[in-house]
């Protein structure tokens, strides 16, 4: 049972880690809180119905890389919709997260006026998705989200420490003005980052559009996402890949203790945003963060 809990705790983890990464590429430059980035994942996931059941019906891994592309896209064009005007005259960072806001509800709503708020299903990648070792009944997509997401966060490790486009981005989240100064089109790197990360996120909807259902509003379970970035220090990613997992085997060993004849499951929710709230009182930057005055 507890290798079955932590099978499954290691596969949600995995795919808030590919969310909370996201969060702190953005927030490791920019200094904001890319609230939008929610309603990107969820489009993500749209994109791979449109291509796997409305539309084209093609198969799994031509459909994941379109919808992480896709998503990459909407990602760079709600930057400079809504954040690039208020990056070049040096806006609060606030203004910057109330406008990540408005485009996260505008996006949803949208969804909402077109496709309505049914719920649709993403084919299963295996025909028999479970599989025994012992007494334990492990899923194989639980597997596979983890084995894909590992490889994705890998590269996007070796793109950040061995390409000069990663230098650039590291270098910006300690001092994008004096990156500017040596020569670094911001424009161009910003544009890089959310791609990154939209394409991420992207990857992150689909693996969650599988594993339970596609509907205008499950972006709101990248709020588990923000806590794990939370956890790890935001703007570190080491610290979001860590932080998610974390979070993710928590409210899996949550979700299967009872204590009395208490489920604890019922509280799932409300132990992780419990966590946040005790991480944020006793060490607000994290367990990767370092502490900067200005972000929020």
């Amino acid at each position: 049972m507890i290798f079955q809990t932590i099978i499954t705790g290691l596969s949600i983890g995995s795919i808030y880690a590919l969310m909370a990464v996201g969060y702190s590429l953005v927030f490791s430059v920019l200094n904001f809180s890319n609230f939008a980035h929610g309603a990107v994942i969820t489009l993500g996931a749209y994109i791979a119905w449109a291509l796997m059941v409305s539309v084209f019906k093609m198969s799994f891994f031509p459909a994941l890389l379109l919808s992480m592309l896709g998503a990459g896209i909407i990602a760079f064009f709600v930057e400079r919709i809504a954040y690039s005007t208020l990056r070049h005259r040096r806006a609060p960072s606030l203004f910057l997260m109330i406008s990540a806001m408005g485009v996260a509800i505008a996006l949803q709503n949208v969804l909402y006026a077109t496709v309505g708020a049914n719920l649709y299903a993403l084919p299963p990648i295996f025909t028999q998705d479970t599989f025994s070792i012992g007494a334990a009944t492990i899923s194989r997509m639980d597997i596979f989200a983890f084995v894909f997401s590992v490889i994705a966060i890998a590269l996007l490790t070796i793109v950040l420490n061995y390409t000069k486009v990663g230098t650039a981005i590291r270098a910006a989240s300690y001092d994008s003005e004096m990156v500017s100064v040596l020569g670094v089109n911001l424009d161009v790197l910003v544009a890089v980052l959310f791609l990154l990360a939209g394409s991420l996120g992207g990857m992150a909807g689909v693996f969650m559009g599988i594993k339970y259902m596609v509907y205008p509003s499950m972006g709101w379970i990248t709020n588990k996402a923000y806590i794990g970035a939370v956890i790890g220090g935001l703007g570190s990613l080491p610290g979001a890949i860590v932080g998610g997992i974390l979070l993710g085997l928590l409210e899996s060993l949550v979700s299967v203790t009872v204590i009395g004849s208490v489920h604890l499951s019922t509280f799932r929710d409300v132990f992780s945003f419990g966590i946040l709230v005790l991480l944020l009182v006793f060490r607000p930057t994290g367990l990767f963060g370092r502490h900067v005055e200005e972000k929020l």
